[in-house]
């Protein structure tokens, strides 16, 4: 069995999502967001991200982490504040000593709901269905839970594939 920490980067909201794995079997394990004050400063709020996530990191004791990349928008400004918590999702668990994976949203969704135009409605669908018993608040949790999921269905075509099994 193995966990794994899938991370939704956000400045306000990062989801974190963690999940059990054995062979083909999802397990929910805990999900949440780490919420941080508009009003802060970037720095502090950065700072609050990372203390979260080690914290996560150091209770839960994942073995590896996931990331969603982000895409660019119009607003550059924004982009570029995603982009620093980004940073801090990606480091966090690297700093950790953990493996840390990146995804696409297109590759997530496609991997969870079997096409990469899925709505967050029917990844959250999904997410509850792959993971019974799962109990989602927020877009932002069933958003990094679905990056964990997808990281477990890559991991092991990758494992499978390195083992030279052949795929069905």
């Amino acid at each position: 069995m193995i966990r794994l920490l899938g991370i939704d980067p956000g400045l306000r909201f990062m989801g974190w999502g963690l999940i059990d794995v054995e062979g083909n079997r999802l397990q929910h394990v805990a999900s949440g967001v780490i919420a941080t004050d508009g009003a802060e400063s970037v720095p502090l709020r950065l700072c609050e991200l990372h203390g979260a996530l080690q914290k996560l990191i150091r209770d839960y004791q994942p073995a590896e982490a996931a990331v969603e990349e982000t895409y660019v928008n119009r607003n550059g400004a924004s982009t570029l504040k995603l982009g620093y918590a980004r940073g801090v999702a990606l480091l966090t668990p690297a700093y950790e000593g953990l493996p840390v994976a990146e995804y696409g949203a297109m590759m997530v969704k496609k991997s969870v709901v079997g096409t990469g135009s899925a709505t967050k409605e029917q990844v959250t669908m999904m997410v509850k269905r792959l993971l019974p018993g799962a109990i989602i608040h927020k877009a932002d949790a069933s958003d990094a839970l679905a990056v964990a999921i997808c990281h477990a269905h890559h991991r092991e075509t990758a494992r499978q594939v390195s083992s030279g099994r052949r795929m069905a």
